[in-house]
């Protein structure tokens, strides 16, 4: 699937989110989309890496952002917002989501 297919809900929770904390953060949100077959495994897999990459240490950042990294704490505090955004997502009948149309 493309980030183009999510609902309105999950793409704000997860790449408009992910975007407004850093650039580099979103991209990897982004190529995990081509992975998953539906919104809904997207974002469990979104939540698998967000697990991940909190276990990461300052040191091991560069693995994410390319550039310009940003505070640990910062990061942390990014991926637990996203976080509490997806499962606010989960949380909504995917019948009762919003996409748009083209």
């Amino acid at each position: 699937m493309d980030t183009d297919d999510l609902s309105e809900e999950a793409y704000h929770a997860v790449i408009v989110m992910a975007e407004r904390f850093h650039h580099d953060l979103t991209l990897k949100f982004g190529v995990l989309s081509g992975k998953c077959a539906n919104e809904d495994e997207y974002l469990n897999e979104c939540l698998n890496l967000i697990r991940a990459m909190k276990r990461l240490k300052r040191y091991d950042l560069s693995v994410v952002f390319f550039d310009n990294e940003p505070d640990i704490t910062d990061f942390r505090r990014a991926l637990d917002q996203i976080k509490e955004a997806i499962e606010r997502v989960q949380s909504v009948d995917f019948a009762k989501r919003k996409f748009d149309t083209w």
